[in-house]
């Protein structure tokens, strides 16, 4: 058995993440998979009970350590390992504004409209319409930043941008629009982030695409 186990599916950004982490600092890693849309796995009794309690992925097993939340999760494994850190208290606190930025702001808005236009079965188009509006004022936030610096804290790669890159990488056509050529310093530093040594795609990573018909 490898030493972590990442309950995870293809289609989560959020679970990317964390296997983007493991897969760069090059951890003895395992996916888990959960089958979250025919059998909504994560939501059973015996998922809240063996591994998150929460009901959603990913979860991270450690030993008999569990942790869930995607930035608990890159947190304990950059403190585990060294790498990706945030450099002292400046960096730390910057890290953790711009990883909740990304949860509430960026990918807590591109998760939920990616979901409702290629796997909801009636989609709202008020709610898209809402959601897209907000990608819309708040990716050129992100843009801007990038434009003036190689990542999100500087010249390294932190867990800031392993957060934040969690669903820029799926295909375009999954959104309607393509981010990396409408904002041009994310594309780049899309670019940079991809040239890192282990960087793997995320259904590359995790199992379960293409999804069963």
């Amino acid at each position: 058995m490898a030493e972590f186990q990442l309950y995870c599916m293809a289609q989560s950004g959020n679970a990317y993440r964390v296997a983007l982490m493991l897969n760069l600092i090059d951890a003895d890693w395992e996916p888990v998979w959960v089958d979250f849309f025919a059998k909504g796995e994560q939501r059973s009794a015996e998922y809240r009970a063996k591994v998150n309690e929460m009901g959603e992925v990913p979860a991270l097993v450690h030993g008999g350590r569990s942790l869930s939340q995607s930035g608990v999760i890159l947190t304990y494994l950059a403190e585990r390992t060294g790498k990706f850190l945030p450099q002292g208290d400046d960096q730390r606190y910057e890290a953790l504004r711009w990883i909740i930025f990304d949860n509430q702001k960026i990918n807590g808005f591109l998760g939920p409209y990616r979901f409702l236009k290629n796997f909801a079965k009636t989609p709202d188009p008020g709610g898209m319409a809402f959601l897209l509006a907000r990608i819309n004022g708040n990716l050129p936030i992100i843009n801007k930043r990038l434009e003036n610096q190689t990542f999100l804290l500087g010249d390294q790669p932190t867990i800031a941008d392993i957060s934040m890159c969690g669903y820029m990488y799926y295909p375009a056509e999954e959104f309607g629009f393509d981010i990396a050529k409408d904002h041009p310093a994310i594309g780049a530093w899309l670019k940079r982030m991809q040239a890192l040594p282990r960087w793997g795609h995320p259904y590359d990573l995790m199992p379960g695409h293409p999804l069963a018909k």
